[in-house]
């Protein structure tokens, strides 16, 4: 009888319910569900460009909420308007994050993550199939929980397309033709012809695709080269990106490092490797490189007596663009195509980007350097 009282007793305690408290770990999942749908949401944002889709996921009482959720608000504003003067319409847009650390204190929350971003165009009117460009971003969140839920308290993140969409230049996308071949003038094809062989285009191209970071469409399962220090925190790694791809003597363009262009893999790189305006001009003064045109938008589009189809007509894969900001260089590209209507595409670090368009993210005011490298 004692045993048969024993076994009810057990059989009572395994089924009478217990009190449920929330562990970290089903914050963790609640929030990290959250994130999803706020990404979800913003991702959409861009196409539809309805600022109400993204309200409840901030709080407009608190001043760097409100900050952040402004931003998402112009940056969806800006990439309609670019889209807009450039004669190309936005129709799907997809995205994916990728969480690397959460802490939770209390009803705050604070998360680094990457977001992978995937956005498809298409020409109105003309005969040619949806386009598609990759970006991606590292971000910094912190959430906050109030009655109403979680919302965006703060967050940082370097935006590769958030620009004010008054300073956009005009000029559409449609004006762009097949006809806009890769061509060198007479002097670059003698130049090319006499000089040894030193730069293999392809395989920069190749590594650029590689090693965009968390772009969508880059390879390496969207990590950068791990020989490479990241410089991310450090200004940016845009340029030692660009010199990778110019320099990297397995994989890239295999460009010789010399005259204090170089990478020390246990160290770093040099000023010329990491700095923007050392680098570019080491690729004058080296030889490496020659200045194909520099200024505004208008300026490298429109055709000239020396330049009949415009200065971009004559960058090739492998190229290199120079974006000029107040008389510096602030940031590198690397040419690794064109859309199929001939709109020249490139790649980069800080915020990483996979075949995206050249001018995407910069204003009327930016000066562009084309630099076109010698093989």
């Amino acid at each position: 009888m004692k045993k048969i009282i024993v076994n009810c007793l057990c059989v009572f305690l395994l089924v009478v319910p217990r009190p449920v408290h929330a562990t970290e770990s089903d914050t963790e999942a609640e929030i990290h569900a959250f994130l999803n749908k706020l990404f979800e949401v913003r991702t959409q944002l861009l196409i539809e460009n309805n600022s109400r889709m993204i309200e409840k996921y901030y709080n407009p009482k608190q001043k760097t909420s409100l900050y952040a959720l402004q931003h998402e608000n112009r940056r969806a504003n800006y990439i309609q308007k670019w889209a807009e003067k450039r004669g190309v319409a936005f129709v799907e847009a997809n995205s994916s994050i990728t969480i690397t650390r959460t802490k939770i204190q209390g009803n705050m929350a604070t998360i680094s993550l990457l977001h992978t971003l995937k956005l498809t165009y298409i020409y109105p009117g003309k005969s040619i199939r949806p386009q598609s460009f990759g970006t991606g971003t590292r971000h910094g969140i912190r959430l906050e929980k109030t009655q109403a839920g979680w919302h965006v308290a703060r967050e940082w993140y370097s935006d590769p397309i958030e620009e004010n969409p008054a300073t956009i230049p005009s000029h559409s996308m449609k004006d762009m033709s097949h006809n806009q071949a890769f061509v060198l003038n007479a002097v670059d094809q003698s130049e090319s012809v006499t000089r040894m062989k030193k730069y293999n285009r392809n395989k920069a191209v190749e590594y650029a695709n590689k090693y965009a970071g968390a772009a969508w469409g880059a390879g390496n399962d969207h990590r950068y080269n791990p020989k490479y220090r990241d410089y991310h925190h450090e200004g940016g790694d845009c340029t030692n990106f660009a010199s990778q791809v110019l320099g990297d003597q397995e994989e890239g363009g295999g460009l010789p490092m010399r005259s204090g262009w170089y990478y020390r893999y246990k160290q770093g790189g040099s000023t010329p490797w990491v700095r923007t305006d050392s680098f570019k001009n080491f690729l004058i003064r080296s030889g490496y490189g020659k200045v194909i045109a520099r200024g505004s938008y208008a300026d490298v589009i429109k055709p000239t007596i020396r330049n009949r189809e415009g200065a971009m007509a004559r960058l090739q894969p492998g190229d290199l663009i120079g974006y000029e900001m107040h008389g510096d260089i602030d940031h590198f590209s690397i040419v690794v195509g064109r859309d199929e209507n001939g709109y020249v595409l490139v790649n980069s670090h800080t915020g990483d980007r996979y075949r995206v368009p050249w001018d995407l993210g910069w204003d009327k005011y930016t000066k562009f350097v084309l630099i076109h490298i010698r093989d």
